[in-house]
């Protein structure tokens, strides 16, 4: 025993020898005391004395810590399992639909209609290649309260040849295009006629289309590509037009940026062969020679398309001529990522006028028309577009739109009715069953939205309109030019047999002028009324049946809500229209 423990022995004995002395014997009478209690006891809590330092131990046996020694015993153990080999989950893989090079379409329906579709490709070798398209497009008319025929045909052929190289493409087209039309739009409430009159009328009238084009493009050349065209227009009135379009590219580094510039060459002469009044033909020709250079900025977030154009105008039948400028900018900036980009601009162009894009608009037009380019002075626009979500984009713009001489259609004049020799004298479009060109200038405010969504891998949809504020300079209206339209489609892969589509649109109010006799007061004074023409809402559908991977049923639906609304001043359209077929696919 140490010194420390032998000290502490010591003065517990002491301790212990001191209490039995002064404790009370047994048999001791320690008397009575009375306690006189002054108040009631009343207990409180203090705050705890707290340790507010860590004890200091001066045992240096118990700080010691023991050193724990392990050892490990390491021996082989025999085993006799064997691991199975993993295999790859397996993934179910849509089967690959085969792609054929060439289809077969034909479809009947009501009034008449047949519609038919023949696409042939082949590949000659590595490189070489031709094709062909034939479409037919007709109906035997039909439409209720009529009493001129309304039956139309639309028949083309496109043939094309072509060359894929390493360096350089190259592809020659022709074609031919054959349409009937019918001049059906008479006022009979005008007239007030009996059926014999009307017999004696013949409405229809023939366009004639032909094409040679050619397209040429270079991988590795300051010559990037170039677009020839020479396009010929007739109808069965003696109307003839002929047109002349080229247009070669360049690109060419200037102090490291790349200026590309288009030149462009369009001719165009016609003529017809009476006027309105039949008091002599009409011919026209204009040659526009253009020069568009632009340039290409971008940056992280930014991206600029700088250019102008400018266009020399020659009218070759009055010896006139004149100089145009316009811009060609165009702005994007990412504010969030795709998710909003900001794009703003001004455009502007010198249009040419052609009868055969005009038919291709209007194919009730009389042949006796002012053909005229348009200036359109400038565009500027600015918008926002981009991604909502993943499978949701959008796109709203608004614009302001400035043109000189735009073309707008308005009907013919009404002849006299009372004329005794009216059928002998009048042309079958001069039954005010036709319609002109007239131009003036004009201004347009517009704003756009669209909506596009993937709904889910099988559908699709979306939905767009377009709101103007239209102004002329001389003209009442903007004749026949709706203030707005609207549409939607929606698309759906229903099965892997089944699918089905719809196409919903409306067309707002639009204006035409009737111009006609005053017979009231003198039939060879003439009285002008503008006419309103009514919206319309349309619905097409269809549905198709996958039999096979060649064979595919379908059904299709036209006006569905059985409006027999006017595109166009006294044609009215065809109500239901439904319309049964197949398409074929094959290879040779």
């Amino acid at each position: 025993m140490n010194k420390l423990h032998q000290y502490k022995f010591t003065v517990l004995i002491v301790l212990f020898a001191y209490s039995t002395g002064i404790a009370q014997k047994k048999d001791e009478n320690i008397g009575t005391e009375v306690v006189n209690v002054v108040k009631p006891y009343s207990a409180s809590i203090s705050d705890a004395f707290k340790v507010k330092e860590t004890p200091v131990t001066e045992d240096e046996e118990s700080l010691k810590k023991e050193e724990i020694k392990y050892t490990i015993f390491s021996f082989p153990v025999a085993s006799t399992f064997t691991p199975a080999k993993g295999k790859a989950a397996g993934v179910d893989k849509p089967k690959k639909e085969k792609l054929f090079s060439n289809y077969a379409t034909l479809g009947f329906g009501n009034y008449g209609r047949v519609i038919g579709e023949l696409f042939v490709t082949e590949q000659l070798s590595k490189s070489d290649y031709v094709g062909g398209m034939l479409r037919h497009h007709s109906s035997q008319g039909g439409i209720d309260g009529l009493v001129l025929d309304d039956k139309f045909y639309n028949t083309s052929l496109d043939l094309t040849y072509g060359s894929q190289m390493r360096d350089f493409n190259w592809n020659a087209d022709i074609g031919y295009q054959h349409q009937v039309y019918n001049w059906y739009g008479i006022n009979q409430d005008f007239f007030q006629q009996n059926e014999t009159f009307y017999n004696q009328i013949d409405p229809s009238h023939t366009y004639h289309n032909f094409y040679l084009a050619g397209k040429i493009g270079f991988e590795d050349s300051f010559f990037k590509k170039a677009e020839v065209k020479f396009n010929r227009f007739w109808d069965d009135f003696g109307s003839a037009e002929n047109r002349f379009f080229v247009k070669p590219s360049f690109a060419i580094d200037v102090m490291d940026t790349q200026v590309n510039t288009n030149v462009i060459v369009d001719y165009v002469s016609g003529s017809f062969e009476r006027d309105y009044f039949n008091l002599g033909g009409i011919k026209y020709g204009f040659t526009n020679f253009g020069l568009n250079p632009s340039i290409k900025l971008n940056s992280d977030d930014w991206s600029f398309d700088v250019g102008l154009s400018l266009f020399y105008s020659a009218d070759l039948e009055n010896s006139n001529s004149k100089f145009f400028i316009y811009p060609n900018i165009t702005a994007s900036y990412k504010l969030v990522g795709d998710l909003m980009i900001f794009y703003a601009g001004a455009d502007g162009n010198l249009q040419q006028n052609t009868f055969r894009d005009f038919t291709n608009e209007n194919p009730f037009l009389a042949p006796s028309l002012s053909i005229a380019p348009t200036s359109k002075q400038f565009d500027i626009f600015a918008g926002l577009k981009g991604k909502l979500a993943g499978n949701i984009s959008y796109n709203i713009r608004g614009s302001y739109v400035n043109e000189n001489d735009r073309a707008l259609f308005t009907a013919f004049p009404l002849p006299n009715p009372t004329d005794p020799n009216l059928i002998e004298n009048a042309e079958p479009y001069q039954f005010g069953n036709a319609f002109g060109v007239i131009y003036d200038d004009v201004k347009t405010i517009s704003f756009f939205g669209e909506v596009k969504a993937d709904l889910s891998k099988n559908i699709s949809a979306g939905i767009n309109g377009t709101f103007r504020s239209l102004s002329a300079k001389d003209l009442a209206e903007v004749w026949n030019v709706p203030s707005i339209t609207l549409g939607a489609n929606v698309e759906a892969n229903i099965t892997d047999k089944w699918f089905a589509g719809m196409n919903l649109f409306f067309v707002g109010e639009r204006f035409d002028l009737v111009t006609a006799p005053d017979l009231l007061n003198d039939p060879n004074f003439y009285t002008f009324n503008k006419v309103t023409l009514d919206s319309y809402l349309d619905m097409n559908a269809n549905v198709g049946y996958k039999y096979n991977e060649r064979l595919t049923l379908f059904l299709k639906g036209n006006n569905l809500f059985n409006q027999a609304y006017e595109r166009w001043m006294n044609f009215p359209a065809q109500q239901i229209q439904v319309v049964l077929g197949a398409n074929y696919k094959f290879d040779f």
